[in-house]
């Protein structure tokens, strides 16, 4: 097992390990932040495709990506303070 592979799998659990606060989250907050941890890691785990296929445009989509999750968290950041 390379050191890739075993970084692939950290973040796979890390994944699930955020879906299942998404899903058993008591508050809308916990929610909104598993969702925020989730685009996080999705992001990381482009950027160790990009770095595993060598292809530099996953950087690129990694970067859009988290940008659009950074704005979507600061949307239903406002919404749940009210003030959308």
């Amino acid at each position: 097992m390379t050191l890739v592979d075993i970084v692939v799998l950290l973040i796979g659990v890390s994944l699930i390990a955020a879906f299942i606060r998404f899903y058993k989250g008591p508050t809308m907050s916990d929610r909104a932040m598993a969702l925020d941890f989730m685009s996080v890691v999705v992001v990381s785990l482009m950027v160790v495709l990009s770095f595993i296929f060598d292809r530099q445009i996953y950087l690129d989509v990694a970067m859009v990506y988290a940008l659009i999750g950074f704005i979507g968290t600061v949307i239903i950041g406002r919404y749940l303070e009210g003030g959308l």
